[in-house]
């Protein structure tokens, strides 16, 4: 059995919160499905708009979907929460994502 089965059945037993979505974001991020990384990821920072690390995480997900405008947003959202909570490395890895973003989309 997988990690992602053991978050899963977790999941189906009504046990939902931030860090077990963050889990299975990071689960499914491992695992190269980006898709379901996305889906989790963006619930866990429903629940919990103060989970700097899953806006980081999110963000390169949706950058492995080519979805750069999203992670862009994204990123902004996740400094703004990093820049909150006093969580400077955080930030600090999102700009930088941000920039690697905006150098790729500056030559196309």
């Amino acid at each position: 059995m997988t990690n992602t089965d053991n978050l899963e059945k977790l999941l189906a037993k009504g046990m939902d919160s931030a860090l077990l979505r963050f889990g299975l974001g990071s689960a499914y991020f491992n695992t190269g499905n980006y898709t379901e990384a996305v889906e989790h990821l963006q619930r866990c920072i429903a629940l919990d708009s103060d989970y700097t690390a899953a806006f980081k995480l999110l963000g390169k997900a949706l950058y492995h979907q080519q979805q750069w405008q999203a992670a862009v947003d994204v990123f902004s959202q996740g400094c703004e929460s990093a820049l909150q909570n006093g969580d400077k490395q955080a930030e600090k890895e999102m700009q930088v994502f941000t920039q690697k973003i905006k150098r790729r989309l500056s030559k196309h």
